[in-house]
């Protein structure tokens, strides 16, 4: 998630609460814990919750340099390929960051 933040359009833009943290259900009683665990949802600033691959057209919208990617999601196609890309990323992420974590570290 971080490298959401560093490339959000304005730095307080996004805020990240882990499914298990205190505060979720009292500011956010609609996502259940299941669905949290499940997919990112994100609460737009009119109290919309796009979860999954719904909210990756509106993350997109709000970061420097990718929103321009935000077309393709308009393209029936792509958001079908977005739902199954989506859910195949999410399904093996632990796999997926224990791959990648060791990549990112700094090596000094």
């Amino acid at each position: 998630m971080n490298w959401i933040k560093s490339y959000a359009i304005r730095k307080d833009l996004f805020e990240f609460i882990a499914c298990k943290s205190e505060g979720l259900k009292s500011r956010f009683p609609d996502i259940k814990d299941e669905a949290c665990l499940e997919a990112l949802h994100l609460v737009t600033p009119d109290g919309r919750i796009l979860a999954g691959d719904k909210s990756l057209p509106e993350i997109l919208s709000n970061l420097s340099y990718f929103r321009w990617l935000t077309v393709f999601f308009k393209i029936p196609l792509i958001s079908l390929l977005s739902y199954f890309v989506y859910h195949r990323i999410a399904n093996n992420r632990y796999i997926i960051s224990q791959t990648i974590l060791p990549l990112t570290r700094d090596k000094t």
